[in-house]
């Protein structure tokens, strides 16, 4: 049956969102994240400033987003404040800039903090759909996202019905909002391949403003060939995970595994599903990407819960062409669900995510770089590492041409302690830090994970560090980064004596 609901064009929708509105997008990633009417709103604004009045809107989301929403609204100078993830390079520069106020949040505290008021008022509400019906019934497409959460705060609704997602995705979504406290029971998942609520979203029909006709791909890019580096470190977590299992410290059925986005973890999850020990696992992620799709293919992979469906668009392309073959093994979620802490520690989670630098201590900085530049924020990996039956956090050793050591004294930004972090793995090796004191920890990861260039002057940092409990040295705690400052290099740092 068609739907109501008037069909406009993205410019009228756009013209419908005023200077100072608060605009939710839909989406989890680029994955769902809507293109058409964010673009138009980009257009308003430059046309607004061009004419001498101000426009700009705070932007919530689920995660990131594509080049047609963070980027077009960046460029065009239209964003006041955004949270809670970003990692598009035009709104990172906005960012560190001034020019957009940004506060990162715990991807699984987003909808809450909707729900209670804390960001204030939803204006608007932008969804991306793949089918609606009269009473109000919508199948989002790729990404879910903070979608339910957004849909009932707002106070009105635009959507982009988008073509190139085939209505068939029905049944592929499990929509649960849970009530907040002090009413909220057990969220009732069990189960990677469980399923708790509805295969769509029940929106109010009354809020709906208007729909967009879009026939757009995802906006993700290809992930770069596994090197040399990538699959080593990949090759490094599945051999440790498999000594877990040997040891009996992993359940011979494995446990769910969390993956990060991005060309490590297209790598890490490639290891484990070429390793002969690695028995059929399942995840329980965020993000379902290249590789996920190619271990369900192979049977590696049983069963696939996430937030979104992060493809390539030649993968989506398969994967919508597979439907029907492999609808039964995936499931996407809104992400209060997918990140929520009582969730990930009920079934016993192994995460795997990145960091942009550890420290000796085994602190992780995952979201700045020299301590103030903003890179994306901290997205989910604090839900899960704090959590996880397991957390890993991994790296390469070097960046920037040798330049720099990502194993550092001290870290320049916190996101995660040393006490929620259990291992750290780079292409040289595997730190497990469990059962270890301070001392001991840090010399274990200048062993196993620290470049070869940068191990001795580790160690010269350590020999000063040794009149306390953990290994800290206020003169030299960011030597490694004073030197680069001054010099563009973290090598040569002049040691007392």
């Amino acid at each position: 049956m068609p739907h109501p609901f008037p069909i406009i064009n993205a410019q009228e929708a756009a013209a419908l969102i005023h200077h100072g509105n608060t605009v939710a997008f839909g989406g989890f990633t680029p994955s769902g994240s809507p293109k058409d009417i964010p673009t138009a709103i980009a257009g308003r604004a430059m046309a607004e400033h061009a004419a001498g009045r101000p426009f700009q809107i705070g932007v919530i989301t689920g995660a990131s987003t594509g080049a047609s929403l963070d980027g077009a609204l960046a460029k065009a100078e239209a964003i006041s404040f955004r949270t809670p993830y970003q990692s598009d390079p035009d709104l990172r520069r906005a960012i560190n800039a001034g020019k957009t106020r940004f506060f990162d949040l715990h991807l699984s505290q987003l909808p809450q903090h909707v729900r209670t008021g804390a960001l204030g008022p939803i204006h608007w509400t932008v969804l991306e759909a793949c089918d609606i019906t009269a009473d109000g019934r919508v199948v989002l497409t790729s990404g879910v996202g903070a979608a339910p959460t957004f849909a009932r705060c707002g106070e009105r609704i635009l959507i982009e019905l988008n073509q190139r997602h085939p209505a068939s995705l029905c049944g592929i979504h499990d929509i649960y909002e849970p009530i907040d406290p002090p009413y909220r029971g057990e969220i009732p998942l069990y189960n990677v391949s469980d399923r708790i609520g509805q295969p769509w979203l029940q929106l109010d029909p009354a809020k709906i403003a208007g729909v967009v006709l879009t026939n757009r791909e995802d906006e993700i890019g290809a992930f770069a060939e596994p090197d040399a580096v990538t699959t080593k470190i990949g090759e490094n977590v599945a051999d440790f995970l498999a000594a877990e299992l040997r040891a009996g410290r992993i359940p011979p059925e494995f446990l769910p595994l969390q993956s990060g986005v991005g060309d490590i973890a297209n790598a890490v999850l490639g290891a484990l599903g070429a390793h002969p020990e690695i028995p059929r696992f399942t995840m329980y992620s965020e993000v379902l990407q290249d590789a996920t799709l190619a271990l369900l293919r192979s049977g590696k992979l049983k069963f696939a819960s996430g937030c979104s469906l992060t493809l390539s668009p030649p993968a989506m392309r398969s994967l919508y062409e597979d439907l029907s073959a492999l609808r039964g093994r995936i499931v996407l979620r809104p992400q209060e669900i997918t990140n929520n802490p009582e969730i990930v520690r009920r079934i016993g989670i192994i995460s795997v995510n990145t960091a942009i630098e550890a420290d000796l201590q085994g602190n992780i900085n995952s979201t700045h770089l020299f301590g103030k530049t903003m890179m994306n924020g901290i997205g989910g990996s604090g839900d899960f590492t704090r959590n996880a039956h397991l957390s890993i956090f991994t790296c390469p050793s070097l960046q920037k041409s040798g330049k720099i050591s990502t194993i550092v004294p001290q870290v320049t930004h916190t996101d995660h302690s040393e006490h929620s972090v259990q291992v750290i793995v780079t292409e040289h090796g595997v730190a497990d830090l469990r059962r270890l004191d301070p001392f001991q920890r840090a010399e274990l990861i200048i062993e196993r994970c620290a470049h070869p260039d940068f191990r001795a002057d580790l160690r010269r940092y350590l020999a000063l560090s040794r009149d306390g409990h953990e290994p800290f040295n206020f003169d030299y705690a960011f030597a490694f980064h004073q030197r680069f400052n001054k010099t563009g290099d973290m090598r040569g740092v002049v040691w007392p004596g």
